[in-house]
C-alpha cells in the first residue's frame, strides 16, 4: 500500500487495519526477532528506507530486533574497484588474506555504518556492531577450503542482550573472530549467522528478507506461494525438487533456528515494501511461514 493509497482510506477503514494490528502489538511486545536483511532491499534505496522504518517502529512499540546484514554485492564492488581478482573454488569465491581486509571494511567499516546511520536518520536507537565485538563470534575455516570463509562455532549474545534491555537496536555484520589461538577473521555467510544469532537469544521469531515471493512450487508461477510449511515437510520438498538451488541454504538455516528452538521462521519478499510489517502485523501475512 503506497501513500496515495492510505490516504483514501475511510475512518472506518483505518479503524479496521488498527484493530486488526492490536493483538499482534500485545503479541510481539517484548519478544526478540532477528531479522537478517540483504537482497533487493538492502540495494534499492525506496526498499532500504522502507525496511529500516519498519524496524524502527517495531522498536519503538518495544519490539526487541536485532538486523543482522550481510554485503556480497558491495564487496564484489569494492573488489572491482580495487582491481582484485577473484578466485573460485568450486564455484565459491575463495577470500584471501587481502580479500578479507576488505571484507572487514566494507562490511563493518561502511555497510554496517550506513544501515545505523538510517535508523538513527528515522528516529531509532541503533548501534552497529560486527562478530568480533565482545567475542559476539566465534568461527573456523569451513572443511571446504575457502581461506578465510568461515563457519561459526560459538555465539556469545550477552553484548546483545544488553543492548536490547537498554531498547538498542542493533545492527550485526557477519565478520568474526577464530577460535582461541587463532587471531584470524573469518567472514560468515549471513543467513547462517543470522540463524545461530537467533537461537542464542532464544528468539520469538526468525526471519530472511529475500529477492523472492518465498518457497513456490512451481518457480516460475509466484500464485503456487506455500504460506506455511511443517518442519517435517522440508525433505520431501526436497527430494521433489520443490526445495531446490538457492532456497536450500535459507531453508537449511530456517531448520537450524528451529531445530535450536525458535518457534517460527519466515522467508519473505524483501521487494515488497513494509513487508516486514506486513509478516507481523496481519491476519494475510506474507512470504513462507516454515515452524
Amino acid at each position: 500500500m503506497n501513500k496515495e493509497d492510505v490516504s483514501t482510506l475511510t475512518t472506518e477503514q483505518w479503524s479496521e487495519v488498527l484493530v486488526q494490528t492490536l493483538p499482534y502489538f500485545k503479541q510481539w511486545v517484548g519478544k526478540v526477532v532477528v531479522v537478517k536483511y540483504g537482497g533487493n532491499a538492502m540495494l534499492n534505496e525506496e526498499l532500504k528506507q522502507a525496511v529500516m522504518e519498519d524496524i524502527v517502529l517495531l522498536n519503538t512499540i518495544g519490539i526487541k530486533v536485532v538486523l543482522v546484514h550481510g554485503g556480497g554485492p558491495e564487496i564484489n564492488h569494492m573488489l572491482e574497484r580495487v582491481g582484485k581478482e577473484s578466485k573460485f573454488v568450486d564455484g565459491l569465491r575463495y577470500t584471501d588474506a587481502e580479500t578479507m581486509e576488505i571484507v572487514q571494511m566494507v562490511l563493518t567499516g561502511k555497510l554496517n555504518k550506513d544501515i545505523v546511520g538510517i535508523l538513527l536518520h528515522k528516529g531509532g536507537k541503533a548501534i552497529g556492531l560486527s562478530g568480533v565485538d565482545s567475542g559476539l563470534l566465534r568461527a573456523k575455516k569451513t572443511e571446504k577450503d575457502l581461506g578465510f570463509v568461515g563457519e561459526v562455532t560459538e555465539v556469545n549474545p550477552d553484548i546483545l542482550t544488553t543492548l536490547l534491555d537498554q531498547n538498542f537496536i542493533p545492527v550485526v555484520s557477519t565478520v568474526a573472530l577464530g577460535e582461541a589461538g587463532d587471531k584470524a577473521r573469518y567472514n560468515i555467510n549471513a543467513d547462517t549467522a543470522a540463524a545461530k544469532i537467533a537461537v542464542a537469544l532464544k528468539a520469538e521469531k526468525f526471519v530472511q528478507l529475500t529477492n523472492v515471493p518465498g518457497i513456490l512450487r512451481n518457480i516460475e508461477d509466484p500464485t503456487t506461494l506455500i504460506k506455511r510449511i511443517e518442519r517435517t515437510a522440508i525433505g520431501s520438498l526436497k527430494a521433489t525438487g520443490v526445495i531446490a538451488g538457492g532456497m536450500i541454504p535459507k531453508i537449511d538455516c530456517c531448520e537450524t533456528a528451529l531445530n535450536g528452538g525458535v518457534p517460527r521462521t519466515h522467508i519473505i519478499d524483501g521487494r515488497v515494501p513494509h513487508s516486514l510489517l506486513i509478516e507481523m502485523f496481519s491476519d494475510r501475512g506474507i512470504g513462507t511461514m516454515i515452524y
